[in-house]
């Protein structure tokens, strides 16, 4: 008699075990937003922003983390302007400075404007780009026009604001004119 007993019991637990299980829903989640999260397709409408429609601008007057403030426009006029009135924060530049510069401007400007600033780098020795001035030809030059041109380029130099910082480009205006100098 014990025996049906346990057999029944084991039958019931087994019934009761398997009646709980449904294949169709998955069991209780405890964070069902980590495994069911909300997707959201680019330019949907959202109640995240104030008029549901486009995200949140800036406050007025301000300014990313990495920009910088520069207030000469990409324009002759601000070119010259720059040549005259922007001088380099810069007030001294150790050796070890000088070599970072010397670094730089041989792997940004050297391709181009030649490792003494003759203006025979190797495109220019290739017939890759025509009329890279040498800096001797250049003695009106000065470390904020130097600066302007690296910020925004000049005719078909490019700018190097995305791969140089601002301090890396001073640096690099102070070793054009050492070169200059050396010419």
């Amino acid at each position: 008699m014990k025996s049906v007993y346990k057999i029944t019991f084991l039958v019931c637990i087994s019934i009761l075990v398997s009646s709980c299980h449904d294949t169709t829903k998955p069991n209780y989640q405890y964070m069902p937003n980590m495994y069911e999260p909300v997707s959201y397709e680019t330019y949907w409408e959202s109640s995240a922003f104030k008029n549901g429609k486009e995200g949140q601008l800036p406050a007025p007057g301000s300014l990313d983390r990495a920009s910088e403030v520069y207030d000469y426009p990409n324009t002759t006029a601000g070119y010259d302007a720059s040549k005259a009135n922007l001088k380099s924060p810069l007030d001294s530049i150790s050796p070890k400075e000088m070599d970072n510069a010397k670094a730089l401007f041989e792997i940004y400007c050297a391709i181009c404007h030649g490792n003494a600033g003759n203006g025979k780098g190797k495109l220019v020795t290739q017939g890759k780009f025509l009329g890279v001035p040498s800096y001797k030809d250049r003695p009106t030059i000065t470390a904020g026009s130097i600066f302007h041109v690296e910020k925004f380029g000049l005719n078909s130099m490019g700018s190097y604001a995305n791969q140089l910082s601002a301090h890396e480009r001073w640096l690099i205006a102070a070793y054009v004119l050492k070169l200059q100098s050396e010419l």
